[in-house]
């Protein structure tokens, strides 16, 4: 890949970046075969030029970034260009720090979020670092801005994110489609301005869409120095001449792609370069930028591929007392079910650990391999005193299998058991840290799904753990292509929020109901709506259900506290609390309108049941004096 032009500072910042190898991200079994589990087999062809063109200063910037191995199949590849805006006195500053800032920024968020809240999250700070450098200007908008063009190819999917005039093009089938639109305003004949842009206003409004990659895709990205005298069916010409001139790579039961002989990289530079000289011939008074990259292989779904990728650490057999895995001293089978075991162990130093292995009753079957192996690489990534945490992640293993700190407590269904109708006293203390415990886990954009008391451990020196992420729906991951058949409900049906059990998108606030449920049991014993979400199979069922207040079955529980949990086992996700924090302040805090006497409501929002069938009665009653009459 080549970067020509760029000014001193954008080039050196943009070049660094296209030239760095990231560390490698390490996966569970990175001793083993270096990867997680995962189809990450993405191949592109890129390549992009950058000129001064008719300008005294180049104010473009152009950035690509193409990881290798885990980093690729977990984060993508990038491509940004930037356009730095004439009028803004540091629009080349602007441009070069938004490449380099973005690329590095965005491989550094964790591989747990998705696309979209990386980009979005990294795009919200520069654009206010930006806006901020502004100030030292007389007009913040004459300052640090520039246009932003970034296309972000992971697994199967590509993800635009768009501000200003620059532009993305797909070349697919012969026809090429504009992905972007141009965020200006036009006053009279020739009078363009920029309506959007990095830096113009501190809130950043930023174009967001996924598409879906085929291979053969050709992206095109330019600055308004060659689409402005370049047509579109002048480019798609040239994009058709590019696919002639390459020789189609296909393997038998495969759709042929664009890779080359090693020299393809340069057959994507020289494209660039020529499209570049064709604008400044072409008069362009401004600097000429364009990026080109080609989908060449996109990931095999092919289950017996994956299988071979998983089944590459083999099971450990029933472990007992006396026996050693690894090192490890097996001491005492702490738990048993037909899915896994937990074993107490002790390490060569006499450490005691606990180690969880997969059931040989799942021996074949890849979709629980890869969601076993994952619950470890989700453990990796979740720091918290409130989490359990996950040790020996860098030692080599002879067997699937992941060691865990050694807890020295009860479950908490244990302690509702031994405490029935706690007091709030007790209660909010182990809630605070289960709340601590469960935003950890949201922070990396990860649903545990499976909160209960069974997977939250007390220990006797007071402090709560959770445990347990085999239902984890972790947001990066979901959006890693699979030719598996991953379960999409999980959990216990007693905590579960209704969207899970019915199949319905999930978020943050299916953790929150499940935290409500809990709440509820550790304060009156017993679990809400009489125990009856088990039963529950469809959205009828849920709306015949009735919510008992927590205060009639323990009368020690402040009146104002029952709404706050009424909230968050709402069935519709939007009425809940906006996170587990929320919930938390509000069970801490009397609400101002707590005290609403009961009979300024309505009997359909106190009673619905008791309203519906009192409708039912009126109906009988007018229905036989019609017969009657």
């Amino acid at each position: 890949m080549s970067v020509s032009g760029l000014a001193s500072l954008s080039k050196t910042l943009v070049e660094d970046d296209l030239t760095s190898k990231p560390e490698p991200t390490l996966g569970v079994e990175q001793s083993v075969n270096g990867e997680l589990p995962l189809n990450g087999e993405l191949e592109i062809g890129a390549g992009q030029c950058s000129v001064q063109g008719a300008k005294s200063t180049n104010e473009d910037a152009i950035g690509i970034r193409i990881p290798d191995g885990l980093m690729l199949t977990t984060k993508g590849a990038v491509s940004v260009i930037c356009d730095g805006v004439s009028a803004a006195e540091a629009a080349e500053k602007a441009s070069g720090i938004s490449i380099s800032n973005f690329i590095s920024d965005y491989y550094s968020t964790p591989d747990t979020w998705s696309v979209e809240k990386s980009s979005s999250q990294v795009l919200t700070a520069l654009n206010r670092w930006l806006y901020g450098l502004g100030q030292d200007y007389r007009e913040a908008q004459r300052g640090y801005v520039c246009t932003f063009t970034a296309l972000i190819f992971k697994s199967c999917s590509a993800y635009l994110f768009h501000v200003g005039d620059s532009r993305a093009y797909r070349f697919r089938a012969g026809k090429l489609e504009r992905l972007s639109r141009d965020h200006v305003t036009v006053l009279g004949r020739d009078k363009r301005y920029l309506a959007r842009a990095l830096g113009l206003d501190v809130k950043l409004d930023v174009d967001y869409r996924k598409l879906e990659l085929a291979q053969g895709d050709l992206y095109l990205l330019t600055t308004d120095g060659i689409h402005d005298v370049i047509g579109d069916q002048d480019l798609a010409v040239k994009l058709s001449e590019f696919i002639s001139k390459l020789k189609p790579k296909s393997t038998a039961g495969s759709k042929p792609g664009l890779k080359q002989e090693p020299n393809a990289a340069i057959v994507h530079d020289e494209f660039c370069r020529r499209l570049c000289a064709q604008a400044i011939d072409a008069d362009s008074l401004d600097n000429v930028s364009c990026q080109l990259l080609s989908i060449d292989t996109l990931p095999k779904l092919n289950i017996d591929d994956l299988y071979h990728k998983l089944s590459k650490l083999p099971f450990p057999p029933p472990l007992s007392e006396g026996m050693k895995l690894d090192g490890y001293l097996i001491e005492e089978v702490l738990h048993q079910s037909q899915r896994s075991q937990v074993y107490l162990a002790s390490d060569a130093d006499g450490n005691k650990r606990c180690i969880k292995t997969p059931s040989v009753n799942y021996l074949d079957d890849a979709a629980y391999i890869e969601r076993f192996m994952l619950e470890s690489w989700i453990g990796h990534r979740i720091n918290s005193p409130n989490v359990v945490k996950l040790l020996d992640r860098d030692r080599a293993k002879s067997a699937l299998y992941y060691v865990t700190e050694y807890l020295n407590g009860m479950s908490l269904s244990t302690w509702i058991t031994r405490n029935p109708k706690a007091s709030v006293q007790e209660v909010l203390p182990l809630l605070k840290q289960i709340e601590s415990g469960v935003r950890a886990f949201h922070r990396k954009e990860t649903i545990h799904q499976d909160l209960k008391p069974d997977n939250i451990l007390l220990t006797y020196e007071g402090q709560i753990k959770l445990i347990d992420f085999g239902s984890c729906h972790i947001k990066g991951i979901a959006e890693i292509a699979t030719p598996l058949q991953r379960d999409s409900i999980l959990g216990t049906a007693d905590y579960s929020a209704p969207e899970s059990v019915l199949g319905y998108r999930v978020s943050n606030k299916a953790d929150l109901f499940s935290m409500a449920v809990i709440t509820f049991e550790m304060l009156t014993g017993q679990l809400p709506f009489k125990g009856q979400l088990a039963q529950c199979r469809t959205k009828q069922d849920y709306l015949k259900l009735v919510y008992i207040p927590s205060y009639k079955l323990n009368p020690l529980i402040p009146l104002w506290m029952d709404p706050p949990l009424k909230k968050a086992l709402s069935f519709d996700p939007a009425s809940r609390q906006i996170d587990t924090s929320e919930l938390l302040y509000e069970l801490n805090q009397p609400l101002a309108n707590w005290n609403k006497p009961e009979v300024g409501r309505s009997l359909l929002d106190r009673d619905p049941v008791r309203f519906w069938q009192g409708v039912s009665v009126l109906f009988g009653l007018s229905t036989l004096l019609l017969l009657l009459s």
